[in-house]
């Protein structure tokens, strides 16, 4: 299987932060959630690779090549969706369609408009008459009519109410169903990422705490619930990290690690992230 996308050693060096030796792999025909707190890299990151910001070590290959000597190319080939819209307020869809025609030698007027129809969005109004989930719509129709291969999304679904949100996931579980197409999702709503991902990339203060597949992620860990007693015998080399409150503690620890006799709760994917980043090692 082809990579997508393929960061090695990314480091980016500001005066009060450091993007510090970041390492990611998305395999083709795969969905990665990017996850982390405010302020621990991600946008950094997806700047570096869409070659926005100049890097200070490292390496990215996106789609097989480096986008900064062959970025005109790449481009026709990657879509990208920022968390606000990037379309000026006057323009209606119409309008964008024929400036993107001009833009992309790729772009698809038919795919553009089978997805303006499929998300029912006005083409009579200009874009400021949108709510914020019509203008996140537009962005990922404008992103998936220009023959991308890879969609890159800086919190997509930020501010949307639920039924939008998973009309939207839809659209990006039937974008990877061509193994040659990937997505790279940055998001807070873990609950959406952990929907639809194959794989799932904590970020922390810049560096890389985990990248791994999420099946394995989830299998991985537990959530042991238990007195102050029963914590003491739990090995610590396999507590990634705990809570201790009046009622007892709460811990989530290696599963493979974990004594038999406890009661465990699955561990979602927003539990590891959090336990890593505020409880973590």
């Amino acid at each position: 299987m082809s990579n997508a996308l393929t960061v090695k050693d990314l480091t980016k060096k500001y005066k009060d932060f450091t993007l510090d030796n970041v390492n990611i792999t998305l395999p083709s025909g795969c969905i990665m959630g990017f996850i982390g707190e405010n302020g621990a890299g991600k946008s950094t990151t997806i700047k570096l690779i869409l070659d926005l910001i100049h890097h200070d070590g490292g390496e990215i290959s996106v789609l097989g090549s480096d986008l900064k000597t062959n970025g005109k190319q790449l481009k026709e080939h990657i879509g990208v969706v920022m968390d606000e819209c990037s379309f000026p307020d006057n323009l209606t869809v119409n309008n964008i369609n024929k400036i993107m025609r001009n833009c992309y030698t790729t772009w698809n007027d038919d795919v553009f408009a089978r997805y303006i129809n499929k998300f029912s969005l006005p083409p009579q109004k200009v874009v400021k008459e949108y709510s914020r989930g019509m203008k996140m719509k537009l962005s990922i129709a404008v992103a998936l009519s220009h023959d991308s291969k890879l969609l890159i999304l800086d919190e997509p679904t930020s501010g949307l109410d639920p039924i939008v949100r998973d009309e939207i996931l839809d659209v990006f579980l039937e974008f990877i169903q061509d193994e040659n197409h990937s997505v790279f999702i940055s998001s807070h709503i873990i609950s959406d990422l952990e929907k639809i991902c194959d794989y799932i990339t904590l970020i922390h203060k810049g560096k890389i705490i985990f990248s791994e597949p999420k099946d394995g992620l989830l299998q991985k860990y537990v959530v042991v619930k238990c007195s102050q007693s029963e914590y003491v015998a739990i090995d610590k080399s396999a507590v990634i990290g705990a809570r201790k409150n009046s009622f007892g503690v709460e811990a989530l620890v290696l599963k493979n690690k974990l004594n038999s006799g406890f009661v465990t709760d699955h561990a979602s994917v927003e539990d590891i992230m959090l336990y890593f980043v505020k409880e973590g090692k």
